[in-house]
């Protein structure tokens, strides 16, 4: 059997500058951009005509790689909408840090806030939800246990 290796995850925005500048003020970096359309694209997506801005961040270390993309064409729906954290579908991503208190003052300092409260859980993680923007929920995981 072939091997499976993660590669990213894509999220669709209305406003990709905000977006990004929510990853890149927790300190995610800017690993490049592009704007995409061509019949290629049109086969994969399943949308004729298609045309999108995106931009890679990942975590310091480089892993975990987001693709931030927003549609030009075809127009995007103009109802989206800040689902609750139990909404079906992708609702959050998760990231292992250091201190979970300092990333939440970080993400704090650049007005964002947590969905909910920092919490530990059975002295395994302090975990908490920041809010982005459009509704972006990133986990912050700060682990416990010893030598972590």
């Amino acid at each position: 059997m072939e091997a499976i290796t993660f590669d990213h995850v894509g999220f669709i925005v209305h406003d990709l500058d905000a977006a990004v500048k929510f990853f890149l003020d927790l300190g995610f970096v800017r690993q490049g951009s592009a704007e995409v359309s061509g019949r290629w694209m049109d086969r994969i997506i399943g949308l004729d005509g298609a045309h999108a801005k995106m931009v890679m961040v990942s975590a310091p270390d480089g892993s975990g790689q987001l693709e931030i993309s927003q549609f030009i064409e075809p127009a995007p729906a103009a109802n989206h909408q800040v689902h609750p954290s139990n909404a079906h579908g992708l609702r959050h991503i998760a990231y292992q840090v250091k201190d979970v208190d300092a990333v939440v003052a970080k993400a704090a300092a650049a007005g964002y806030g947590l969905v909910g409260e920092v919490v530990n859980y059975e002295d395994v993680f302090r975990l908490g939800y920041i809010r982005g923007p459009e509704g972006l929920i990133l986990e912050v995981a700060q682990p416990l246990w010893e030598g972590a």
